[in-house]
Protein backbone atom coordinates (compact mmCIF):
# COMPACT_ATOMS: atom_id res chain seq x y z
CA UNK A 1 0.00 0.00 0.00
CA UNK A 2 2.55 2.44 0.43
CA UNK A 3 4.61 1.59 -2.61
CA UNK A 4 1.17 3.02 -4.41
CA UNK A 5 0.56 5.55 -2.09
CA UNK A 6 3.99 7.04 -3.43
CA UNK A 7 3.82 6.22 -6.68
CA UNK A 8 0.17 8.17 -6.99
CA UNK A 9 1.70 11.21 -4.50
CA UNK A 10 4.82 11.36 -7.51
CA UNK A 11 2.35 11.16 -10.40
CA UNK A 12 0.25 14.11 -8.69
CA UNK A 13 3.24 16.37 -8.06
CA UNK A 14 3.58 19.36 -9.44
CA UNK A 15 6.18 19.77 -12.36
CA UNK A 16 5.77 15.88 -13.03
CA UNK A 17 4.59 13.65 -15.78
CA UNK A 18 3.24 10.38 -15.41
CA UNK A 19 6.20 8.88 -16.65
CA UNK A 20 8.14 10.44 -13.96
CA UNK A 21 9.77 13.19 -16.17
CA UNK A 22 10.02 16.45 -15.86
CA UNK A 23 6.83 18.46 -17.42
CA UNK A 24 7.92 19.90 -21.00
CA UNK A 25 10.38 17.10 -21.45
CA UNK A 26 9.89 15.43 -25.03
CA UNK A 27 12.43 13.22 -25.88
CA UNK A 28 11.86 13.77 -29.16
CA UNK A 29 12.70 17.29 -28.96
CA UNK A 30 16.19 16.83 -27.66
CA UNK A 31 19.51 17.09 -30.01
CA UNK A 32 17.95 18.16 -32.76
CA UNK A 33 19.64 17.52 -35.64
CA UNK A 34 20.67 21.35 -36.92
CA UNK A 35 21.98 21.72 -33.11
CA UNK A 36 24.47 18.81 -33.86
CA UNK A 37 25.33 19.34 -37.18
CA UNK A 38 26.34 23.04 -36.23
CA UNK A 39 28.60 21.59 -33.21
CA UNK A 40 30.15 19.54 -36.30
CA UNK A 41 30.64 21.83 -38.67
CA UNK A 42 32.49 24.11 -35.85
CA UNK A 43 34.98 21.25 -35.07
CA UNK A 44 38.25 21.71 -37.09
CA UNK A 45 38.42 18.38 -38.39
CA UNK A 46 34.88 18.99 -40.57
CA UNK A 47 36.38 22.28 -41.65
CA UNK A 48 40.08 20.77 -42.37
CA UNK A 49 38.51 17.70 -44.63
CA UNK A 50 35.80 20.20 -46.56
CA UNK A 51 39.52 22.29 -47.10
CA UNK A 52 41.11 19.14 -48.31
CA UNK A 53 38.03 18.66 -50.68
CA UNK A 54 38.26 21.83 -52.29
CA UNK A 55 42.45 21.90 -52.48
CA UNK A 56 42.16 18.04 -54.17
CA UNK A 57 40.77 19.39 -57.12
CA UNK A 58 43.07 21.97 -57.96
CA UNK A 59 46.12 19.76 -56.87
CA UNK A 60 45.22 17.37 -59.53
CA UNK A 61 44.72 20.07 -62.03
CA UNK A 62 48.42 21.27 -61.59
CA UNK A 63 49.89 18.14 -61.69
CA UNK A 64 48.02 17.45 -65.01
CA UNK A 65 48.89 20.38 -66.53
CA UNK A 66 52.67 19.70 -65.41
CA UNK A 67 52.40 16.49 -66.26
CA UNK A 68 51.16 17.98 -70.01
CA UNK A 69 54.75 18.39 -70.87
CA UNK A 70 56.88 17.26 -73.71
CA UNK A 71 59.58 15.56 -70.98
CA UNK A 72 56.45 13.93 -69.18
CA UNK A 73 56.68 9.61 -69.38
CA UNK A 74 54.18 8.02 -71.18
CA UNK A 75 51.26 5.81 -69.86
CA UNK A 76 50.64 2.86 -71.54
CA UNK A 77 47.24 1.80 -69.59
CA UNK A 78 44.35 3.29 -70.90
CA UNK A 79 42.09 4.58 -67.67
CA UNK A 80 40.21 7.82 -67.00
CA UNK A 81 43.32 9.67 -66.78
CA UNK A 82 44.09 9.52 -70.62
CA UNK A 83 41.03 11.54 -70.76
CA UNK A 84 41.04 13.61 -67.69
CA UNK A 85 41.76 16.54 -69.72
CA UNK A 86 38.74 16.38 -72.48
CA UNK A 87 36.52 17.93 -70.37
CA UNK A 88 35.65 19.34 -67.12
CA UNK A 89 33.26 16.30 -66.45
CA UNK A 90 35.90 13.72 -67.32
CA UNK A 91 38.31 15.73 -64.99
CA UNK A 92 35.30 14.84 -62.23
CA UNK A 93 35.46 11.58 -63.63
CA UNK A 94 39.00 11.16 -62.50
CA UNK A 95 39.31 12.64 -59.51
CA UNK A 96 36.55 10.13 -58.30
CA UNK A 97 38.29 7.14 -59.44
CA UNK A 98 41.69 8.37 -57.89
CA UNK A 99 40.24 8.88 -54.52
CA UNK A 100 37.34 6.05 -54.31
CA UNK A 101 40.04 3.41 -53.41
CA UNK A 102 41.69 5.63 -50.17
CA UNK A 103 40.73 9.35 -49.61
CA UNK A 104 36.78 8.84 -49.92
CA UNK A 105 36.93 6.00 -47.68
CA UNK A 106 38.99 7.64 -44.68
CA UNK A 107 36.49 10.72 -45.26
CA UNK A 108 33.54 8.19 -44.32
CA UNK A 109 35.13 6.40 -41.65
CA UNK A 110 36.20 9.77 -40.26
CA UNK A 111 33.02 11.31 -39.58
CA UNK A 112 31.54 8.19 -38.99
CA UNK A 113 33.84 6.76 -36.84
CA UNK A 114 34.98 10.37 -34.66
CA UNK A 115 31.23 11.28 -33.62
CA UNK A 116 30.81 9.16 -30.58
CA UNK A 117 34.27 8.15 -30.19
CA UNK A 118 35.51 11.74 -29.55
CA UNK A 119 33.00 13.07 -26.90
CA UNK A 120 33.37 9.71 -24.92
CA UNK A 121 37.14 10.41 -24.77
CA UNK A 122 36.38 13.73 -24.10
CA UNK A 123 33.68 13.04 -20.90
CA UNK A 124 30.87 15.01 -23.05
CA UNK A 125 28.68 11.98 -24.13
CA UNK A 126 28.25 11.41 -20.57
CA UNK A 127 26.78 14.66 -19.64
CA UNK A 128 24.93 14.53 -23.01
CA UNK A 129 23.28 11.47 -21.80
CA UNK A 130 22.63 13.37 -18.36
CA UNK A 131 20.32 16.16 -20.01
CA UNK A 132 18.66 13.72 -20.59
CA UNK A 133 18.58 12.59 -24.26
CA UNK A 134 17.73 9.27 -24.87
CA UNK A 135 20.51 6.77 -25.96
CA UNK A 136 18.88 6.03 -29.05
CA UNK A 137 18.25 9.08 -30.09
CA UNK A 138 21.26 10.58 -29.45
CA UNK A 139 23.20 7.51 -31.61
CA UNK A 140 20.28 8.57 -34.34
CA UNK A 141 21.21 12.07 -34.38
CA UNK A 142 24.89 11.45 -34.48
CA UNK A 143 24.42 8.43 -37.26
CA UNK A 144 22.55 11.10 -39.65
CA UNK A 145 24.63 14.02 -38.76
CA UNK A 146 28.16 11.97 -39.88
CA UNK A 147 25.94 11.01 -42.84
CA UNK A 148 25.32 14.83 -44.16
CA UNK A 149 28.93 15.44 -43.96
CA UNK A 150 30.02 12.67 -45.65
CA UNK A 151 27.58 12.62 -48.47
CA UNK A 152 28.34 16.55 -48.07
CA UNK A 153 31.83 16.37 -48.65
CA UNK A 154 31.32 14.01 -51.40
CA UNK A 155 29.31 16.92 -53.34
CA UNK A 156 32.02 19.21 -52.70
CA UNK A 157 34.65 17.21 -53.95
CA UNK A 158 32.22 16.48 -57.26
CA UNK A 159 31.17 20.17 -57.45
CA UNK A 160 34.68 22.25 -57.49
CA UNK A 161 35.98 19.36 -59.92
CA UNK A 162 33.51 20.17 -62.50
CA UNK A 163 33.48 23.90 -61.96
CA UNK A 164 37.12 24.02 -61.96
CA UNK A 165 38.12 21.44 -64.39
CA UNK A 166 35.52 23.26 -66.43
CA UNK A 167 37.59 26.52 -66.16
CA UNK A 168 40.86 24.79 -66.84
CA UNK A 169 39.61 22.03 -69.57
CA UNK A 170 36.17 23.69 -70.71
CA UNK A 171 32.66 22.39 -70.79
CA UNK A 172 32.03 19.63 -73.25
CA UNK A 173 30.91 16.31 -73.03
CA UNK A 174 32.01 12.83 -71.60
CA UNK A 175 34.43 11.32 -73.75
CA UNK A 176 35.43 7.53 -72.11
CA UNK A 177 38.74 5.75 -72.48
CA UNK A 178 37.17 3.10 -75.30
CA UNK A 179 35.96 6.04 -77.67
CA UNK A 180 32.92 6.50 -76.63
CA UNK A 181 31.09 9.94 -76.79
CA UNK A 182 28.40 11.04 -73.59
CA UNK A 183 26.81 14.26 -74.18
CA UNK A 184 26.92 16.84 -71.57
CA UNK A 185 23.08 16.64 -70.27
CA UNK A 186 22.96 13.06 -70.15
CA UNK A 187 26.89 13.74 -68.81
CA UNK A 188 25.68 15.43 -66.10
CA UNK A 189 22.31 12.06 -65.37
CA UNK A 190 25.16 10.23 -65.02
CA UNK A 191 27.55 12.05 -63.05
CA UNK A 192 24.35 12.01 -60.47
CA UNK A 193 24.22 8.17 -60.76
CA UNK A 194 28.00 7.53 -59.85
CA UNK A 195 27.73 9.99 -56.76
CA UNK A 196 24.91 8.36 -55.69
CA UNK A 197 26.71 4.78 -55.50
CA UNK A 198 29.08 5.93 -54.23
CA UNK A 199 27.55 7.72 -51.17
CA UNK A 200 25.63 4.61 -50.32
CA UNK A 201 28.52 1.84 -51.45
CA UNK A 202 30.80 4.11 -48.56
CA UNK A 203 28.11 3.37 -46.42
CA UNK A 204 30.25 0.02 -45.53
CA UNK A 205 33.10 1.62 -43.92
CA UNK A 206 31.53 4.54 -42.53
CA UNK A 207 28.54 2.05 -40.73
CA UNK A 208 31.73 0.21 -39.79
CA UNK A 209 33.38 2.71 -38.22
CA UNK A 210 30.86 3.80 -36.32
CA UNK A 211 30.00 0.46 -35.39
CA UNK A 212 33.55 0.58 -33.84
CA UNK A 213 33.22 3.97 -32.08
CA UNK A 214 30.52 2.91 -29.98
CA UNK A 215 33.10 0.49 -28.62
CA UNK A 216 36.08 2.28 -28.45
CA UNK A 217 37.08 6.21 -26.57
CA UNK A 218 39.59 6.61 -28.58
CA UNK A 219 38.80 8.03 -32.19
CA UNK A 220 41.76 6.98 -33.71
CA UNK A 221 41.01 3.32 -32.94
CA UNK A 222 37.48 3.33 -34.60
CA UNK A 223 38.63 5.31 -38.01
CA UNK A 224 42.01 3.41 -38.26
CA UNK A 225 40.08 0.39 -37.44
CA UNK A 226 37.78 0.43 -40.24
CA UNK A 227 40.06 1.72 -42.93
CA UNK A 228 42.17 -1.19 -41.67
CA UNK A 229 39.58 -3.92 -42.51
CA UNK A 230 38.61 -1.85 -45.86
CA UNK A 231 42.14 -2.22 -46.73
CA UNK A 232 42.23 -5.95 -45.62
CA UNK A 233 39.40 -6.96 -47.94
CA UNK A 234 41.14 -4.98 -50.68
CA UNK A 235 44.19 -7.22 -50.39
CA UNK A 236 42.24 -10.41 -50.45
CA UNK A 237 39.81 -9.27 -53.29
CA UNK A 238 43.58 -9.79 -55.24
CA UNK A 239 43.79 -13.22 -54.44
CA UNK A 240 42.12 -14.72 -57.67
CA UNK A 241 41.95 -18.17 -55.80
CA UNK A 242 38.98 -16.90 -53.38
CA UNK A 243 36.41 -17.31 -56.28
CA UNK A 244 33.45 -16.05 -55.91
CA UNK A 245 33.90 -15.34 -52.55
CA UNK A 246 35.19 -12.75 -53.21
CA UNK A 247 31.84 -11.30 -54.29
CA UNK A 248 30.63 -10.98 -50.96
CA UNK A 249 33.88 -8.60 -49.43
CA UNK A 250 32.52 -5.45 -48.41
CA UNK A 251 34.82 -4.27 -50.72
CA UNK A 252 33.11 -5.57 -53.07
CA UNK A 253 31.61 -3.17 -56.16
CA UNK A 254 34.08 -0.23 -55.34
CA UNK A 255 34.32 0.61 -58.89
CA UNK A 256 31.30 -0.48 -60.61
CA UNK A 257 29.75 3.00 -60.76
CA UNK A 258 31.94 3.22 -63.55
CA UNK A 259 30.05 0.92 -65.73
CA UNK A 260 27.53 4.29 -65.95
CA UNK A 261 30.48 4.95 -68.47
CA UNK A 262 28.53 2.22 -70.89
CA UNK A 263 26.37 2.33 -73.55
CA UNK A 264 24.00 0.61 -72.92
CA UNK A 265 24.59 1.17 -69.29
CA UNK A 266 24.76 -2.84 -67.48
CA UNK A 267 23.36 -2.22 -64.12
CA UNK A 268 23.79 -5.57 -62.91
CA UNK A 269 27.01 -4.83 -60.64
CA UNK A 270 25.17 -1.67 -59.83
CA UNK A 271 22.24 -3.29 -58.30
CA UNK A 272 24.11 -5.74 -56.65
CA UNK A 273 26.79 -3.44 -55.62
CA UNK A 274 23.68 -0.97 -53.78
CA UNK A 275 22.12 -3.95 -52.02
CA UNK A 276 25.16 -5.59 -50.20
CA UNK A 277 26.35 -2.53 -49.15
CA UNK A 278 22.49 -1.64 -47.90
CA UNK A 279 22.76 -4.81 -46.12
CA UNK A 280 26.14 -4.81 -44.59
CA UNK A 281 25.59 -0.91 -43.52
CA UNK A 282 22.33 -2.16 -41.84
CA UNK A 283 24.21 -4.70 -40.17
CA UNK A 284 27.22 -2.72 -38.77
CA UNK A 285 24.58 0.39 -37.50
CA UNK A 286 22.56 -2.31 -36.16
CA UNK A 287 25.83 -3.44 -33.90
CA UNK A 288 26.74 -0.63 -33.01
CA UNK A 289 23.10 0.40 -31.56
CA UNK A 290 23.26 -2.79 -29.28
CA UNK A 291 26.31 -2.57 -28.29
CA UNK A 292 25.63 1.39 -26.93
CA UNK A 293 22.71 0.64 -25.53
CA UNK A 294 24.52 -1.66 -23.18
CA UNK A 295 27.60 0.37 -23.03
CA UNK A 296 28.36 1.83 -19.56
CA UNK A 297 29.00 5.24 -20.44
CA UNK A 298 29.30 6.51 -16.87
CA UNK A 299 32.93 5.72 -16.27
Amino acid sequence: MSDDRGAEMAISAPGVQASGAAAGYRPERTLRLPVELRRQFARRRTLGVLALMVALPLVLIAALQLGAGEDAGENTRVNLVDVATASGLNFTLFVLFATTGFFLVVVYALFFGDTVASEAQWGALRYTLATPVPRARLLRQKWLAALVLSVGALLVLAGVSVLAGSIAFGFGPIRTPVGVTLAQDEGFLRLAGMLGYLAVHLLVVGTLAFWFSTITDAPLAAVGGAVFTMFVFAILDQVEQLGSLRDWFPTAGEFAWTDLLQTPVQDGDLFRGVVQSLVYAAVFTALGFRHFARRDVTA
